[in-house]
């Protein structure tokens, strides 16, 4: 909420990039609980709230976006017991908006990309934003061949069987394309879903919290007969591979699928601008209590199909599209205690534990806390937040739910205040070590400085280790890792690879421990030794190397393409000076903290000696390159300058790593191409003092042009 805001406006550096770091976590933990357990622990509102945060902090220190940024993930891991589907298109999430000029914005960061005028056409479509399951439906001459789930955005969940019980699904389709993959929305209406929750009582089963969870439950059984007893709706709103275009627009896409037999969304219109786009939004606001299903805001996308694939995509979002969201819902409940978890990388995070209360459909019972100011009521400037208000033990919270993640407290209730309530002192000790947990001059968070000696921040490696965008084994996650730990069974990332050695056999094996079995033993050391070959980009991400997250660990991985060029590089970079050093911090979107903590970490002795154990265990795949046949920039270090006229930086820098290029920020002699707008200036200067070659826009776009 706005003081939120206030907040990140009095972050400086050092603070944005721990709440960077903090919100990642959260987040993540709040998909998995989200998509992968249909169990949220938090609101929508709540989730979208952190994930605004996130964007806010991003926007202001652009340079320390993170690859495992709220902002970068979609969905979370598919779920043990189905076949994994890999999606010829990635199922991506969407940007959110919050107010009306949020919405604005995006009609002004669509047009400075494509260099639209202000007063020039532009039409989107506006579609009420359902609060269900994704689904994407698979058909190969007509006739339905795969349903799946998003899962993380690249694999999903096979429910093909189960997706043919739901009316909406059509088996068959006259007059579609040959390869047709329909993507929308599984639901559950309000009277299905309170119909249901009475069979389910009557009979003493489970009943659900609300119609989002009832309808992802019951679209992910196992049993296909209970998905056919459960009344599930599909509405369709998008596509991924089709064999030939539906449309020139969203629009008459949309119209296309209702003609092939789809449900679609009856409030879906066509909007010139942002001012129609709220008007429409306000409409279906008005409407929200009675459309009989759930939705959660107004989803908007440029219309005309050619500018969204000039467009693109973020690493996880379209820029063409944006969820316009409704407001946060609250609710007041009683802050029972107030608990500190310690993080892979020491950080001492607060979180409330709360008395359960329904927020919104959903039970809540934590809260995050950020850091020991918000608990004083101040941000790390100072300066007081909920009115100078600090958060104790006892007190009534006020808590909201902006998103699927752990919920936040928005105010405190100081007329409620019991007499006994005392201000919070946070530790100056780590709670899992005893070690000092300090607090850096310019940091927001308090860390444990116990390192390696820290269970809390072994035992959270590991996590990350085996986590989705790493090493991601099926059938061990956050909680087998726990307990092998605890049973001294793994300390490392080697370990997990040496476990069918150790206990696949003799008096101490898997499948004698409780809930395990000779079959689900088994199942592990293959998903484990299916890891044995893994792609580079995962292997830097699994390190859990601070300030390494996904997007940049990729990032490495194409710059490098080998771990033996990697760890060359990093050795010959340890000086933080020297050519390496310069090539390092030369990459696009690597700055020099995450490089010197990229370079401290492989070259300290410890884990240099963990990293050694792992490589002897596993193969390492080299990193994928862009199919660039043709490109007369392939495998070129690019750098762009100046102001271009006909295509924004954003444009060009995409276009090039497209065609293979490395698109650089600074000039080197490793430099191959400089391309210099109007206005270029030192950069310029350095390449042709260097021999580097210079390019106008016009010729760079010639240079390009055929590939």
């Amino acid at each position: 909420m706005a003081e939120s805001e206030t907040e990140v406006d009095a972050l400086d550096e050092a603070s944005a990039r721990a709440e960077l770091k903090r919100l990642a976590g959260i987040l993540d933990a709040a998909n998995t609980a989200y998509h992968t357990e249909d169990a949220p622990e938090i609101t929508d509102a709540e989730y979208d709230r952190l994930k605004r945060r996130n964007a806010a902090i991003e926007a202001r220190f652009p340079r320390l976006v993170r690859d495992d940024s709220p902002s970068k993930q979609v969905g979370a891991a598919p779920a043990e017991g189905f076949e994994k589907v890999t999606h010829a298109v990635r199922m991506l999430s969407l940007g959110n908006a919050f107010d009306a000029e949020e919405v604005t914005e995006f009609d002004r960061r669509i047009r400075r990309y494509l260099n639209h005028a202000d007063d020039a056409k532009l039409l989107y479509t506006a579609e009420p934003k359902i609060d269900g399951l994704s689904l994407t439906l698979r058909y190969e001459g007509g006739r339905l061949v795969t349903a799946a789930t998003r899962g993380d955005g690249a694999v999903g969940e096979n429910v093909t069987a189960n997706a043919r019980t739901i009316d909406d699904v059509p088996e068959r389709l006259e007059g579609a394309p040959d390869v047709l993959e329909v993507r929308g929305e599984v639901y559950m209406s309000h009277a299905d879903f309170a119909a249901l929750n009475e069979r389910q009582s009557a009979r003493g089963g489970k009943t659900f919290a609300n119609p989002r969870n009832a309808a992802a439950g019951s679209l992910r059984q196992l049993d296909v007969e209970i998905t056919r007893a459960r009344p599930l709706r599909f509405f369709a709103y998008a596509w991924g591979e089709v064999s030939a275009p539906l449309a020139d627009t969203q629009m008459k896409a949309i119209e296309r699928l209702a003609a092939l037999g789809f449900s679609t969304n009856p409030l879906t219109r066509l909007c010139d601008g942002p001012d129609e786009m709220l008007a429409h939004y306000a409409t279906i606001e008005e409407q929200r209590a009675t459309l009989g299903y759930d939705i959660d805001g107004v989803v908007y996308k440029v219309n005309d199909l050619a500018l969204q694939a000039r467009l693109g995509f973020r690493s996880t979002t379209p820029r063409w599209a944006i969820a316009h969201k409704f407001p946060a819902e609250l609710a007041w409940t009683h802050l029972e205690a107030i608990e500190i978890q310690v993080g892979r990388t020491g950080a001492l995070s607060p979180v409330a534990r709360l008395t359960p209360v329904t927020v919104g459909g959903v039970v809540v019972s934590n809260a995050t806390l950020h850091n020991e100011d918000y608990i004083a009521g101040r941000d790390s400037a100072g300066q007081p937040i909920r009115e100078g208000r600090d958060i104790r033990v006892g007190d009534w919270v006020q808590v909201y739910r902006a998103g699927d993640v752990i919920p936040k407290i928005a105010d405190v209730d100081l007329s409620k205040r019991p007499d006994d309530a005392a201000p919070y002192r946070f530790p100056t000790t780590c709670p899992e070590c005893g070690s000092d947990a300090i607090r850096e001059e310019g940091d927001s968070v308090r860390r444990c400085t116990g390192g390696l000696v820290c269970p809390a921040q072994q035992v959270e490696k590991l996590k990350h280790f085996v986590s989705r965008a790493a090493f991601d084994i099926d059938g061990l996650g956050a909680k087998q890792v726990e307990q092998f730990y605890r049973d001294e069974w793994i300390a490392e990332p080697a370990d997990i690879f040496r476990l069918e050695a150790r206990y696949g056999s003799g008096p101490r094996q898997l499948k004698n421990r409780e809930g395990w079995g000779d079959r689900s033993a088994k199942n592990l050391f293959a998903a484990i030794d299916a890891r044995r070959k893994i792609p580079l980009g995962r292997l830097i991400f699994g390190l859990g190397i601070r300030h390494v997250g996904e997007v940049n660990a990729m990032l490495l991985a194409r710059h490098y393409g080998t771990w033996e060029a990697f760890d060359e590089a990093m050795r010959a970079a340890e000086p933080l000076e020297g050519p390496a050093w310069d090539d390092l911090i030369g990459i696009d979107g690597v700055g020099e903290v995450l490089a010197r903590a990229l370079v401290s970490t492989v070259n300290q002795p410890a884990e240099r000696e963990s990293i050694e154990r792992l490589l002897a265990e596993i193969q390492v795949e080299a990193a994928e390159r862009p199919k660039t046949e043709g490109s007369p920039v392939a495998g070129k270090t690019v750098v762009f300058t100046g102001t271009l006229e006909k295509m924004t930086r954003a444009e060009a820098k995409a276009r090039a790593e497209a065609l293979g290029a490395k698109v650089s920020g600074s000039v080197s002699a490793r430099t191959d191409i400089v391309v210099a707008g109007h206005g270029a200036g030192s950069k310029e200067k350095k390449a042709r003092e260097l021999g580097v070659e210079v390019l106008d826009e016009d010729a760079w776009l010639d240079l390009i042009s055929g590939a």
